[in-house]
């Protein structure tokens, strides 16, 4: 799988751009705020249909334009594809692959895989247990579609039961309670399933990388809210009514899959309170190539890689094996200078400056 062209017009700073790629590695570089990530952010848009650091679509729009326009073609082993998206300000973005509308993201999410290496993933381990379930949901999304369907109807029956348990107090209707337990119960015993199925197969993959690295031993164990004998639907909705009376007094939902997390062991110590930094960084990168061994083991198709200024935050033995890992694959790597990354004939070299790219190799 790689990505060969993408247009940009009214996206972020960008007025209009159009670029080109290699198949393998592509290396944007150039001084700080000058519009690297955004190229990032746009390829990260067609595979999740959302931004990884925006928190709403008006926010990618040129700021003197009311909407902006994305052009993207893709191939895999089997076609080629063009990916067009709109987004208009204080309007919803359009998304169409080969002419069909994209009108759900469990749709996208059959198309383009892409897994990106990110600063912020470095503190992945010591970080909230949030960014830990972000993690996991966005890979097995990737992998299997449905799953994101559970989690969005698992989500709107939660912010509904919360504003249930909210009411309770001015007289709402306690016996509601039941209703969304169940709906939920039913929801979670999928996700939980295949939850603790990825992060099982997950471990083997990122053991084997944590091993090449350092030589330690990598463990990672899912930890659901809800601890049970067995995780069905029937017994999950048992434990949420026995627990009714409590998130009664709190007014919240305090058990569920929104609170799920995972723990990483190195050496089988909880490497959140024990590992160094050095081997948080290796834990976190291992998760992540894991991530993309996975995909491909499932989809024999290796994901497009996007690696925003991580070089940097590396030392010389992560920097080496990670440039290992992703050789002959297609990646699209951010940094300020073109030092960090060995240039080879298979490279393309593009240099940005105030919203506008030059190619030049």
């Amino acid at each position: 799988m790689y990505i060969s062209s993408l247009s940009l017009m009214n996206f972020r700073n960008y007025e209009n751009q159009k670029l080109s790629f290699s198949p393998y590695t592509n290396l944007i570089y150039g001084d700080n705020a000058q519009g690297k990530t955004n190229i990032l952010e746009a390829l990260y848009l067609f595979s999740q249909g959302r931004s990884h650091r925006a928190k709403s679509d008006r926010e990618l729009i040129r700021f003197d334009s009311q909407s902006a326009r994305l052009k993207l073609r893709f191939h895999d082993s089997e076609r080629d594809y063009t990916a067009l998206m709109q987004l208009i300000r204080g309007g919803r973005k359009s998304i169409s692959i080969n002419h069909i509308p994209i009108t759900k993201l469990s749709m996208l999410m059959n198309y383009l895989n892409i897994v990106m290496f990110s600063p912020e993933d470095l503190s992945l381990i010591k970080g909230s247990p949030a960014a830990r379930r972000q993690f996991i949901d966005s890979a097995v999304s990737q992998l299997y579609p449905s799953y994101l369907i559970s989690l969005t109807d698992y989500y709107k029956a939660l912010s509904q039961k919360s504003s249930l348990l909210k009411s309770i107090k001015r007289g709402g209707d306690r016996n509601m309670l039941s209703v969304w337990n169940e709906q939920l119960a039913k929801g979670a015993a999928k996700i939980m399933r295949q939850r603790r199925e990825f992060i099982g197969i997950l471990c083997g993959f990122a053991s084997t990388v944590q091993k090449e690295i350092s030589g330690e031993e990598l463990e990672v164990y899912y930890v659901p809210s809800i601890r049970t004998s067995s995780e069905d639907e029937n017994t999950l909705f048992e434990f949420l009514e026995a627990h009714s009376r409590r998130e009664i007094e709190f007014h919240s939902a305090l058990y569920g899959i929104q609170r799920d997390d995972i723990n990483v062991f190195i050496n089988r110590n909880n490497a959140r309170i024990f590992a160094s930094q050095g081997q948080q960084r290796s834990a976190t990168l291992a998760l992540k190539i894991a991530q993309a061994e996975y995909i491909f083991s499932e989809k024999d198709e290796y994901p497009v890689l996007l690696l925003d200024d991580i070089m940097s935050e590396l030392d010389i033995s992560r920097r080496t094996y990670l440039a290992e890992k992703i050789r002959n694959k297609q990646v699209f790597i951010t940094s300020t200078d073109t030092d960090l990354v060995k240039s080879t004939e298979q490279t393309k070299l593009f240099y940005v400056k105030n919203g506008t790219v030059h190619q030049d190799g």
